[in-house]
């Protein structure tokens, strides 16, 4: 759908965020944001903003648009890997059951998206294990593995904000990963390149990723 979007650069502050998404979001879903477990709140949001990840909508409510790298991970017995859950710096442990995901960039293109997605949540166990220090070279796309489609539906990061989700998926073969179920930490701090930015320090960040193997049929299309 085409969407008037509100680009970071008019959002100075956290708080300008937030003085302009509580009139225009349900006072009890906005109240929410952060407070819930599981949930994220304004600062990441505006990070979001600030980063280019994410546009929203001048509407009410507004509708934050994402695009999104989904990496199927496959190994030798066709298995599929899922995160089965995260734990946030906050302390608070959401599930999630789902293939390695993450956020683009601006001007990202979709192999450079999986490599530094593969290298920021599962880089603490394949270097280790392959020690290898170029994370392309234990990545390896299928061939023609490629699909996109559009999911529009209520973030459970943000409760009551509608979000249009782009999904760019791929299949993809990563050398050096455990059989059975292990954990990783985040390669980094989710927010490093922000320190200076006001609210970084109170975003909510993952620190660590649960995964396990479960056969492709279990998965939803």
């Amino acid at each position: 759908m085409p969407l008037t979007t509100n680009h970071h650069h008019h959002f100075s502050t956290p708080q300008s965020l937030s003085d302009w998404l509580r009139p225009r979001l349900p006072s009890d879903s906005f109240a929410a944001w952060g407070t819930k477990p599981g949930t994220k709140n304004v600062h990441n949001l505006w990070l979001e903003l600030s980063e280019g990840e994410t546009s929203l909508a001048d509407s009410t409510p507004p509708v934050r648009t994402v695009q999104v790298v989904v990496v199927r991970v496959r190994n030798p017995k066709n298995l599929i890997l899922i995160e089965s859950s995260q734990q946030l710096s906050n302390g608070d442990v959401r599930s999630r059951s789902r293939p390695l995901s993450e956020k683009m960039k601006p001007g990202e293109t979709v192999e450079a998206a999986v490599v530094r997605a593969v290298k920021e949540e599962l880089g603490s166990i394949v270097r280790v294990s392959c020690n290898l220090d170029k994370v392309d070279e234990f990545v390896k796309i299928l061939p023609d593995s490629y699909s996109r489609k559009v999911e529009e539906r209520v973030s459970l990061s943000y409760p009551g904000l509608p979000t249009c989700y782009i999904l760019h998926t791929v299949d993809a073969f990563v050398e050096g990963l455990p059989d059975s179920e292990f954990c990783t930490e985040e390669e980094g701090d989710e927010y490093e390149r922000l320190e200076e930015k006001e609210g970084s320090e109170l975003a909510v960040a993952c620190k660590k990723h649960f995964w396990k193997w479960v056969d492709s049929d279990s998965l939803s299309s």
